[in-house]
């Protein structure tokens, strides 16, 4: 290594040591980022906020990105809607205590962080580990949530990361929604939007502009009924949280050093959910929604239900037909084969396997068991479905449908169960598969029973007519006998009277008689 590279190497480093020794966080009322290469980096590192430009873009935006990796990945934009098209951009504290972005060179302002909290003293705005940018109190800690005026955590753009909650405050109302880029050169909102839909029984929904383009099915204690495939597993925890103050979604890395994020992509209408792979040095995809084809919303109408291994994809519920099978019209959905009655009369179909239908109109009580749910569904003529609200352990709660079932989903395995109204006329000629063979087994059951019964019977009788028999064979043989014996006394009888003759008229002895009869015998 020669002199100059030495050199220059040294000076390198040397510049890299002053840049992290005198990288700040934080800038407080009398100070400010401008446009001229200046940034905020957070305390380990790992987040940086500053000017840039998205893509082909000559636009400036303040925004939030990861530092040390290759790849320029935002995460966070402040004045997604008001771009600035030249270098003038400052951010800064202004006088009321918001942070705000504007050109200081004709001072319009092109977005202002809008808090409704009042600082105690001095503010700070301050970029955390987390990539979240706050706005708190100069005396309070960073650490302490509590404290913040505000935070860009509560104003996402397109990117979900660990710790940020999705939803709501159901004190304020306040919502925290997701929204896509218009492209990857403008992160303006664009169409897609992801958050939680809040009524009785919430789910997490991806919309189209104003329609439902996925949904995640309801929380049912484990995880999302629509979405068997998100179990517990070594890179992240999650949870959905559902309370008098808040109802929201949020999850954290078990490995606090790894990199990932959740993005919603309206170029490939898809949300994506990446890891940071510091070997191949890109992104890794995790996992990404809608997966296929039965992931799209109300794809197979009403009483229909989607499953990708059936052809068509599109199946109607046993007990219904589809509305329109001259044109397989899907969108039509399934109707009835018999209506219902609408009363005690009807009864309800096991159906299993399935992501749980649209939740718009439901009901939920987390204190009945399925026994009181089934019977509160059946005394409403407007309910149509009902199962637990939560399959954790034995199961416990009630959830009701009301209306037409839409956007059904059918698993080869897992999935929750659904109680379907039918007619009683169509109950058990169009029970299950599942409840065929339940019968089945009964009835065999009831079968070999009664056939060991009757087989019992008639095996005790033929052994009692045998045991009769015996008996009776037994009786005549000692009547046999004794008749013998009788005969035979008579004639020893004779013998002896013959013997007396016999010693009259001098012939043999009676012994030698008898013996001679015996040996005759």
């Amino acid at each position: 290594m020669n002199i100059h590279s030495f050199l220059l190497i040294s000076l390198k480093l040397l510049f890299f040591f002053y840049e992290f020794a005198y990288a700040i966080d934080s800038i407080s009322s009398s100070q400010s980022i401008r446009d001229d290469g200046k940034t905020l980096v957070s305390e380990d590192g790992r987040f940086e906020l500053g000017f840039f430009s998205p893509g082909s873009s000559k636009n400036r935006y303040v925004g939030i990105w990861y530092r040390n990796i290759p790849v320029k990945t935002v995460v966070w934009v402040a004045n997604r809607i008001n771009p600035i098209n030249d270098s003038s951009g400052v951010l800064m504290i202004n006088s009321t205590g918001s942070p705000v972005v504007a050109m200081w060179q004709n001072k319009t302002v092109v977005w202002s962080a809008n808090s409704t909290k009042v600082a105690k003293s001095s503010v700070v705005l301050q970029l955390l580990n987390s990539g979240n940018l706050v706005l708190r109190d100069e005396q309070s800690s960073g650490d302490d949530l509590g404290s913040y005026l505000w935070q860009s955590f509560d104003y996402p753009c397109d990117t979900l990361l660990p710790d940020m909650k999705l939803g709501w405050d159901l004190k304020t109302r306040f919502e925290r929604r997701i929204s896509s880029w218009k492209s990857p050169d403008d992160p303006s909102p664009g169409d897609f939007t992801w958050g939680i839909e809040l009524k009785d029984y919430p789910e997490i929904v991806i919309w189209e502009g104003s329609k439902k383009f996925y949904r995640s099915g309801p929380w049912n204690g484990i995880g999302f009924s629509g979405a068997p495939e998100l179990r517990p597993n070594p890179v992240f925890d999650f949870k959905f949280v559902v309370n008098e103050q808040e109802l929201y979604y949020v999850y954290t890395l078990r490995d606090k050093s790894a990199l990932s994020r959740i993005v919603l992509n309206q170029t490939i209408s898809l949300r994506q959910r990446f890891q940071w792979n510091e070997a191949a040095k890109s992104w890794t995809l995790f996992a990404s929604v809608p997966r296929e084809n039965c992931d799209n919303y109300a794809l197979c109408g009403a009483y229909g239900y989607c499953m990708i291994s059936e052809s068509p994809i599109c199946q109607c519920f046993k007990g219904f037909k589809p509305k329109s099978p001259e044109f397989m019209d899907w969108s039509q959905g399934c109707v009835r084969n018999k209506p219902l009655n609408y009363s005690k009369q009807d009864g309800f179909i096991k159906f299993n396997g399935l992501k749980l239908p649209d939740t718009t109109y439901t009901w939920v009580n987390s204190s009945m068991d399925l026994k009181e749910c089934g019977e509160k569904c059946l005394v409403n003529s407007s309910c149509m479905a009902y199962t637990n609200s939560n399959i954790s352990g034995t199961g416990s709660g009630c959830a009701i449908w009301f209306g037409d079932l839409i956007d059904i989903k059918r698993f080869a395995s897992s999935g929750q169960s659904l109680f379907i109204r039918m007619s009683a006329s169509e109950i058990g000629a169009k029970a299950e598969p599942e409840t065929k063979i339940v019968v089945a087994i009964v009835v065999a059951t009831i079968v070999v029973v009664a056939g060991l019964l009757v087989v019992g019977y008639y095996m005790y009788k033929s052994r009692t007519k045998l045991i009769e028999k015996t008996e009776s064979k037994r009786e005549i043989s000692q009547r046999t006998d004794d008749g013998n014996e009788d005969l035979e006394l008579t004639m020893l009888e004779k013998l002896v009277d013959a013997d007396s003759s016999s010693s009259k008229l001098g012939l043999s002895s009676t012994n030698e008689v008898t013996i001679s009869l015996l040996e005759a015998r």
